[in-house]
């Protein structure tokens, strides 16, 4: 099964402080039929203000993932923890048994772009954790760099989940395979730039914002396309 969710077929949140494209049922989108994908919940692409943010609320048994694809993002928990987080930047915050935390933009002047992924984790009343790491963009060009792994990879963040995530900056011509995985889900997000997809002989084009569903014993090769713009995708592996 390859389900494609076109950039305009996501759900728009315009708060005025806050622009999102919503991929999944969340806050003021109501959906059953869009619930989830496997442990996936949310998949949210935010364009936050200058000097606006998300005041200090509670989350618990949450995995979530922020990418930061331009701009600044601030975050702040009742952990101890304060981190600007600067394009190139992955962030996993565990909640598990509760934990308390706010995002702003500092800038005054600049527009904060940021990608994030909420996952159930594999078991409840984790204890909350909280990790960033910078990833230089010349380590993902034409290869799928791991950024998050449940498995313990070298060089990853940690997430309570059996969960895989890569980024990878494919130029025109190029091309990069996700190996076959078995019984997994994969979720494929263009961020920007113009993508081929192939799997078992099934090839689609994904244009900026579009996503890709996969659930299909197969090995996913990716080709870029389109002009002098480099296809920044998000891809992640999970049950």
């Amino acid at each position: 099964m390859i389900k494609v969710i076109t950039s305009d077929e996501r759900h728009t949140s315009d708060r005025g402080w806050i622009h999102s494209e919503f991929s999944f049922s969340f806050s003021d989108y109501e959906d059953p039929s869009n619930a989830h994908f496997g442990c996936l919940l949310a998949h949210n692409e935010n364009i936050l203000k200058p000097q606006q943010g998300f005041k200090r609320h509670p989350h618990h048994d949450l995995e979530i993932v922020s990418y930061v694809v331009s701009g600044t993002l601030e975050h702040r928990d009742n952990l101890g923890n304060s981190h600007q987080l600067r394009p190139g930047d992955v962030q996993v915050m565990s909640a598990g048994t509760g934990v308390r935390h706010e995002e702003r933009n500092p800038s005054s002047n600049e527009d904060v772009r940021f990608i994030q992924l909420w996952f159930l984790p594999d078991q409840r009343s984790e204890s909350p954790a909280w990790r960033a790491h910078s990833f230089n963009k010349k380590h993902r060009l034409n290869k799928l760099l791991p950024v998050v792994a449940g498995n313990g990879t070298e060089g990853t963040l940690p997430i309570n989940q059996e969960v895989s995530i890569y980024l990878c900056s494919l130029e025109t011509g190029q091309e990069v395979s996700l190996p076959h995985r078995g019984e997994r889900r994969t979720h494929v997000f263009l961020i920007d730039g113009h993508t081929d997809l192939n799997c078992g002989g099934e090839e689609l084009s994904l244009r900026p914002g579009d996503a890709a569903r996969i659930r299909k014993n197969c090995e996913i090769t990716f080709k870029g396309t389109g002009n002098d713009e480099t296809a920044e995708l998000l891809i992640v592996d999970m049950p």
